[in-house]
């Protein structure tokens, strides 16, 4: 809340969330000719419209780092598809009437997933999605069909999307606590299990929180699970990797998403690590699962078992494009770019005297929350109560988080009364706190 003097102070205070509403004063409007006929004008008034448009793009895409995109592709090559109508429409692995699809690519991106995860081609199904919420829509929808009076577990650091999709099947939902990290407390998970054991188990675990990128225990989860008596058929773990999921397996030291071990499904995201100009994801799980949620549709020809039926055709060649562009290798490689880049900035925010913290398998830096709201849309920074992070994609280099810290560290100091910048420790632990208390 802003003080009289225009500063920030936190004490006590809860932070209404800021939401502008201002669409209509700046959108383009639809231009009707008073002739039949396109005119010159049109396409003088479309040129200069798509014109500014694309400067802003520039101009907001320069200063990208608090959302887990990578903006640094190319897709130049694929230009000439553009001009077809690709509809993936159906279930990927079997053929329908609709011949303009991209299924061929579509099911060779699935088998790379599947093969990344751990598990047999004929023991796999899955389908490339529109994004990450969609994907955990799908995999808590198959925990649903599979354990239909089952109780949904996910921990309060869960994205959204978790928490849509309990409300849109009505599945009761358990919010387990977190550790300081944004990891899930396993102690709460264990009582709250135990205080649910008459009815089966959903969990999503999290590669990755969405504000603190912290990676849950997999391993620590399936152990609590056992020792509360949850047998493989009474739990369905769904892992939603949206941006994490497709880094951690190019980290050596990183513990292992695989179907190996006892979960129903895998999510990520297309347009975060990989890089596409569109949103897009891919969903994999067992075979064994999916039946319970197959129909055959007479209309296509095929079988479905997907959230929107019809899908965009073009996102599997944009990822199939990618992972040829640059597998294994080229992946390892920006993976290990973006944690040190991260490291960086961790390192440039303390030295600065600035509350950071950097989970260890992670590239999401938390950060006190710029007290200045132009300065936050300007960086688009995700925020949440006091603290904000900024995501090391790819295209975040050393020279753009040097700009970034010298408009922070200039413009801070203007930003708060005597009492000072808050205290992160309830969120990012004392140790990475650095208000005046803490430091």
């Amino acid at each position: 809340m802003l003080g009289q003097n225009g500063k920030l102070g936190y004490a006590g205070v809860e932070r209404a969330i800021v939401i502008e509403k201002k669409v209509h004063t700046r959108c383009f409007e639809v231009m009707e000719s008073d002739d039949d006929k396109f005119t010159g004008d049109n396409k003088c008034y479309m040129d200069s419209i798509l014109a500014m448009y694309r400067e802003n793009l520039i101009d907001r895409t320069k200063h990208h780092i608090g959302y887990c995109f990578n903006l640094d592709f190319d897709y130049g090559a694929l230009a000439n598809l553009q001009h077809f109508s690709i509809n993936n429409l159906g279930d990927p692995f079997i053929e329908s009437n609709y011949g303009v699809h991209s299924r061929q690519f579509e099911v060779g991106v699935l088998d790379w997933f599947a093969n990344l995860w751990e598990i047999e081609r004929s023991d796999y199904w899955g389908y490339i999605t529109n994004g990450g919420t969609e994907g955990n829509l799908h995999g808590i929808l198959l925990g649903r069909e599979v354990l239909p009076d089952g109780v949904l577990y996910t921990s309060q650091d869960s994205h959204y999307s978790i928490f849509k999709a309990a409300r849109m099947y009505r599945i009761e939902c358990v919010k387990v606590d977190t550790l300081i990290s944004g990891e899930i407390d396993c102690s709460d998970f264990k009582t709250k299990l135990l205080s649910n054991k008459d009815k089966p188990a959903i969990i999503n675990v999290n590669i990755g929180t969405t504000m603190k990128g912290a990676v849950d225990d997999l391993d620590l989860v399936i152990k609590t699970l056992e020792e509360c008596g949850f047998t493989s058929d009474k739990f369905y773990i769904h892992c939603d990797g949206a941006l994490f999921g497709l880094m951690m397996p190019f980290i050596k030291h990183a513990p292992k998403v695989t179907f190996k071990k006892p979960i129903g499904s895998v999510s990520v995201s297309g347009h975060k690590f990989l890089g596409c100009p569109m949103p897009c994801g891919v969903q994999i799980t067992r075979t064994n699962h999916i039946n319970v949620l197959s129909k055959n549709i007479e209309y296509i020809a095929s079988r479905d078992a997907t959230i929107t039926g019809s899908r965009n055709g073009h996102t599997p060649i944009f990822l199939w494009y990618t992972l040829n562009m640059k597998g294994y290798k080229g992946f390892q490689e920006e993976v290990q770019n973006c944690l040190r880049n991260a490291q960086y900035l961790r390192d440039r925010l303390r030295d600065a005297g600035i509350s950071a913290m950097l989970n260890e398998l992670s590239n999401t830096v938390v950060i006190e929350r710029p007290a200045d709201e132009k300065f936050v849309r300007k960086w688009q920074l995700a925020c949440q109560e006091n603290f904000a992070h900024v995501v090391v994609m790819p295209h975040v280099t050393i020279e753009k988080l040097d700009e970034f810290m010298n408009e922070f560290v200039e413009k801070r100091p203007s930003w708060y009364d005597q009492d000072g910048p808050p205290c992160l420790a309830s969120n990012v632990g004392s140790e990475n706190c650095a208000c005046a208390m803490h430091k």
